[in-house]
């Protein structure tokens, strides 16, 4: 199956369903995914699986600020909008050494040329427990964590987590965050290994509720496939299940936003 990966450092913008107009940022190797997930929908391919990685240099905090400047004053030159400045890219971006420093000049440019735009960081929460990971992400607007299922066996089969992380590490990492947080969902079903999966069953979505209600983020990002995956026979959720999970959170009280 094709992959997609982003070969710049900053992409964009494009405009988001779900942030609206955003600049991408790819603190990752420019052709090769780096993530300690292993995500058997993501875009950019199986973890390990592309054998030019060793070839390729992460970003230097000097090569970054010079890039991201120059891309906003060339936006701001063109009187361009700008809502959102995302990290996301080819795999887990709090995996870079300086990733804290990166937020801090990140939030420095942002402020100087669009404070109107928020800072988001997609990521897979495993290293929320870093005290310099955590207070980078304390200090932006949308720290965007995700969140596929709350069943162990389930959240193994479609993440491949390192082995030491849980749920129940995950949950006590998230308080951390005081509600400053957004929780991102993607809802697939299909066959994988003689493994039958579906993370949209009444069984999954009623414990996903139970796990959303304690940990209460100020929103939740529902969404499903919309690009070829790396494993084959997985299918999208319909958009009718999506808005009915949806009106689930929502009667909790929490804004929900869903993308199919």
């Amino acid at each position: 199956m094709s992959t997609f990966l982003f070969d710049e450092l900053i992409f964009g913008p494009v405009f988001s369903r779900r942030l609206g107009i955003s600049l991408g940022i790819n603190l990752l190797p420019r052709n090769a995914k780096l993530c300690n997930f292993n995500c058997i929908y993501c875009e950019c391919g199986l973890t390990g699986s592309n054998s030019n990685f060793n070839s390729n240099k992460l970003p230097e905090i000097v090569e970054f600020e010079f890039s991201l400047e120059n891309k906003l004053i060339e936006l701001k030159n063109k009187n361009k909008p700008l809502n959102n400045i995302t990290f996301a890219g080819n795999g887990e971006p709090t995996l870079h050494p300086d990733f804290d420093k990166i937020i801090d000049k990140t939030i420095d440019l942002r402020n100087k040329y669009f404070p109107e735009a928020n800072i988001s960081v997609l990521t897979n929460s495993t290293n929320i427990g870093k005290e310099r990971v955590l207070n980078a992400l304390l200090k932006i607007e949308q720290p965007i964590l995700k969140l596929d299922s709350v069943f162990e066996k389930t959240y193994c089969i479609l993440n491949s987590p390192p082995k030491d992380y849980s749920i129940e590490k995950l949950k006590s990492e998230i308080q951390k965050f005081n509600g400053n947080f957004i929780i991102q969902t993607l809802f697939i079903k299909g066959k994988i290994n003689e493994n039958i999966i579906d993370n949209s069953t009444d069984e999954e979505v009623a414990g996903w509720l139970k796990f959303i209600e304690e940990v209460k983020p100020k929103q939740v990002m529902i969404y499903t496939i919309a690009r070829e995956t790396p494993v084959e026979n997985l299918e999208k959720i319909n958009v009718d299940k999506l808005t009915d999970i949806a009106l689930k959170v929502k009667e909790l009280g929490i804004d929900t936003l869903v993308s199919a």
